[in-house]
């Protein structure tokens, strides 16, 4: 820490100096300029956000260059305005026509605007000092190992980029595989899963042999926390190693339609800990843990295709023949647009009354989330098909 604070101290000191002062009190100065026009004047003009500060600040450059006067925090603002107006034109022109909305904000948010900012940052310190200087603090001993801040700001910056910027290229390379070797949707969730895990396993993996930490010494500590484990995380790891099982075994896999506490969800993501089902009802999310799929029984409808039948009761007075109305109920599915002709519509005669009949008709669909409203819409056609054959309604 103390040489950490010796480097600060150094930095504090070259702020000081006189040539530093001046070009960061110009190069502010001229951002506040900026900052005006952009509320007065830009929303008229259709110019790019990025170009004025850059124009400017390289204006200021060439004439302090041509004044013999010191410039380089001067021409480093330019740098990075020009960086800034290259990357919103890579994400406006490039990125947002090609990409989801989801993964465009995920990718913009999350990836490549930290890892401008690291660049910018890097570049500053490396103006103020030297960052091989930096980086070669030492942090002290860690499990028998010497750590400095250079490995550990290397080991830290690829765990970050593994866990947000792996999930698009896994997913083109699984995309490629699926069409590749003809593997189903669910079966492309699967493997985009499976590859993320991968992937980050050797990198963590990678992590501890960068850094030199001694592995005898990392599975003595695992072995101490392996008695909290069986106790007080044991739910957690259960989680964890439910969630890896229900992936290889591909019961539960993203994409899939299942039952669960009654209403029809889709799987979006299978999780370490937990799986985030969307229920179509309400347009919620929901987050289960694992467990509760690897310990309790599953209706899925999509595991091995993605028909679903669906059946609606109704009664009909005794007065009209049961073949009429059993072929009235068929002809009235298989007008609708949702109702699949192979299988076809299904209806029986299912019991007598005294004074009505009961009746049941099934139908077949392609997606099953619109169960509910495919028999809703089902039952509005027959109230419409009887009162147009002037039968009375059902009951």
């Amino acid at each position: 820490m103390g040489l950490l604070l010796n480097v600060v101290l150094a930095w504090l000191a070259f702020l000081h100096r006189p040539f530093v002062l001046e070009q960061l009190l110009l190069s502010g100065g001229w951002l506040l300029v900026v900052l005006q026009l952009r509320r007065h004047w830009l929303p008229a003009r259709r110019l790019p956000r990025g170009l004025l500060p850059l124009v400017g600040l390289a204006t200021l450059a060439l004439l302090l260059n041509l004044t013999d006067r010191r410039y380089g925090l001067v021409l480093l603002a330019a740098q990075v305005s020009l960086g800034w107006l290259l990357l919103a034109l890579l994400e406006r022109q490039v990125l947002r026509p090609r990409l989801p909305a989801i993964q465009y904000q995920l990718l913009v948010s999350r990836l490549l605007r930290p890892c401008f900012f690291t660049v910018v940052l890097l570049q500053l310190l490396q103006a103020l000092g030297s960052v091989q200087d930096l980086a070669s603090l030492p942090l002290g001993i860690w499990f028998g190992s010497a750590i400095n801040l250079g490995d550990l700001s290397q080991v830290l910056a690829l765990l970050y980029l593994l866990l947000v910027g792996m999930p698009l290229p896994s997913a083109w390379l699984s995309a490629l595989l699926k069409h590749a070797l003809s593997l189903s949707e669910g079966s492309r969730r699967a493997l985009d899963q499976i590859l993320q895990y991968t992937i980050l396993a050797l990198g963590l993996i990678w992590a501890l042999q960068r850094l030199g930490i001694n592995q005898t010494g990392l599975l003595a500590i695992a072995g101490g926390f392996s008695v909290g484990l069986g106790f007080g995380i044991k739910e957690v790891f259960s989680n964890i190693v439910s969630g890896l099982w229900l992936l290889i075994e591909g019961s539960v896999r993203p994409g899939e339609v299942l039952i669960h506490d009654g209403e029809a969800c889709e799987v979006r993501r299978l999780g370490p800990r937990a799986t985030t089902l969307w229920r179509s009802s309400d347009n919620a999310e929901l987050v289960v843990p694992n467990q509760t799929f690897f310990t309790t029984s599953t209706t899925t409808y999509t595991h091995t295709d993605r028909l679903r039948r669906c059946t609606i009761h109704l009664a009909v007075g005794r007065r009209w023949p049961p073949e009429q109305i059993v072929a009235l109920l068929e002809a009235i599915a298989a007008s609708l647009q949702e109702v699949l002709a192979e299988p076809p519509p299904l209806a029986r005669l299912q019991e007598f009354g005294l004074d009505t009949y009961s009746y049941s008709l099934t139908v077949a669909i392609n997606d099953p989330l619109r169960a509910g409203a495919v028999t809703a819409a089902l039952r509005l056609a027959i109230c419409r098909g009887f009162a147009q054959q002037g039968v009375s309604p059902p009951c």
